[in-house]
Order: structure tokens, then C-alpha cells, then sequence
């Protein structure tokens, strides 16, 4: 299926490895033009060299997303670069503490967490939306995740900044409607991956004494289609509501999960 994504202009932030990584991806395939933000730009020219390869044009600008000043640079190379920016889609971000409760995490743990994971995204927003409004185009795609709709004892800095950043969208989405502009949630659930099967599968597997690989099928069989979201799936939803085919569509929380924060 033809998106109608060629040509467009997306800036991508998070893409260095991962969901990012294969986000990138995706919109590369699809022929748009990418500016790839990071914290850490080296890690992010190796994709870049890969995609170009390909004949994508991209560029990759150092970017620390909890920085308004950093996201406001960002948006004007975009811009410079491309002339202006059709697309956001913001996928940095961080787990913050896992397993502790929240009598336990220091101010310090959650301030951290929700500045990286929502105000970081305010940032992005804030940096590309006037461009948007003045062509009265645009598309927000913002990543957040299912603790954020469902909530997750011994993940409260996480969860709480998912929830903002899902209030923060629905916002956006009233503001921006009247200027042409769609914004956003994908909620990706557990995704397959060096993390989920290097930590997450092996400590259930020794709290069960059961293998790594029956873990991974019993953490599977919490949901509804019994298996586990991959980076493409999400990349297959942050391009749909990316697109002129989802463009009747703002505000939602789209889980990526499998059957599980909805069901």
C-alpha cells in the first residue's frame, strides 16, 4: 500500500538503535527525507550512512531532547536542511527505575524520568509546530508505551511521564486540528529484543526455573494474540498515523501490544 509518505520531511528523534532504529527505517522505505536527532550523534551516523546508501537523503543533528533550546536548533537545521518539516515523530525516551516502588524513588529518579519522556516531547512539539500551523500541514506521532494507559506498580516515574505525555498529545491534537495538523499515541506493549530477552525473559525464567525461551511464551500468553510486538510493528503504526490514510484520525492512544492495555 502506497502511503503517500514521498517526498515528506520527518524528523525522528531516539533513532539510533531499537524502535528508532526501525522507525527510520520505515519512513526511509517509504521516500521520505529524515532528520535523525540524538543525544549522542555518532552512533546515529552509522544509520544514516545506511539509509543513504539506499538513496535516502537524511541528516543527523546532536540533539538533547530535554533542552528546548537543543529542539529549537534542531527544528530551524531541519528546516534549513529541507526546507520545512512535514512530520514529528518522537520516540526518545527512558525506562527510569524498574521494581521500585514509588515511597522509594527519589525526587531526583522522577523529575529525570518525566523530563526526558515528556517534557522532551513538549520541546519537540513546541520547536516544529509554528512551521506546521504556517503550512497548515503537519503530523505528530509520539511514542509512549501501555504503562502509560494501565499503570505499572514499581514503575511510577515511567508510567506517570507515559500519562502526561498521552495528555500532553490529546492537547496538542484540540490546538493543532484547526490548522490540518494530526497528533498522536502509539503505546508499544513488551518488544522483542536484546532487552526483553536478555533481562525481562531471564529473570522470569529464574523466578519460574523455567527456560528463557518458555518464559518469553508465558510473558506471551498475557496477551490476547499470544506473541510479541516487534520493532516493525511499531514502525507500521507510527507510519499509519504518519500518513494522509489515518488523517481523519488525532488524539488516539494506539496500543501496540498485542491485546493487552485495551482487552
Amino acid at each position: 500500500m502506497d502511503l503517500g509518505l514521498k517526498g515528506k520531511v520527518a524528523v525522528i528523534t531516539g533513532p539510533a538503535k531499537g524502535m528508532g532504529a526501525a522507525i527510520s527505517r520505515g519512513f526511509a522505505a517509504e521516500g521520505c527525507r529524515l532528520a535523525l536527532l540524538g543525544r549522542d550523534a555518532e552512533p546515529i551516523v552509522a544509520l544514516k550512512d545506511e539509509l543513504a546508501a539506499a538513496g535516502t537523503e537524511a541528516i543527523v543533528v546532536a540533539c538533547d531532547v530535554t533542552s528546548y533550546a537543543d529542539c529549537e536548533a534542531a527544528a530551524e537545521a531541519a528546516q534549513t536542511a529541507f526546507g520545512h518539516v512535514d512530520i514529528l515523530v518522537n520516540v526518545a525516551g527512558g525506562t527510569g527505575t524498574i521494581g521500585v516502588h514509588g515511597v522509594e524513588t527519589t525526587p531526583e529518579q522522577f523529575e529525570q524520568t518525566v523530563r526526558l519522556n515528556t517534557n522532551g516531547c513538549f520541546h519537540t512539539i513546541r520547536a516544529v509546530l509554528p512551521g506546521m500551523m504556517a503550512r497548515r500541514y503537519g503530523k505528530i506521532v509520539n511514542v509512549g508505551g501501555t504503562f502509560g494507559m494501565r499503570g505499572r506498580a514499581g514503575r511510577l516515574a515511567y508510567s506517570a511521564s507515559k500519562w502526561g505525555l498521552r495528555g500532553l498529545t490529546k492537547s496538542f491534537a484540540l490546538e493543532a486540528g484547526p490548522h490540518n495538523i494530526n497528533v498522536n499515541y502509539v503505546a508499544p506493549g513488551m518488544v522483542d529484543g536484546p532487552r526483553f530477552r536478555d533481562k525481562v525473559c531471564r529473570d522470569m525464567a529464574e523466578r519460574l526455573g523455567v527456560s528463557p525461551e518458555e518464559a518469553a511464551e508465558i510473558h506471551a500468553s498475557d496477551y490476547a494474540l499470544h506473541r510479541i510486538s516487534t520493532d516493525v510493528d511499531i514502525a507500521n503504526a507510527c507510519l499509519f498515523l504518519a500518513s494522509d490514510v489515518s488523517r481523519q484520525i488525532t488524539g488516539v492512544d494506539l496500543p501496540v501490544d498485542g491485546g493487552w492495555a485495551a482487552l
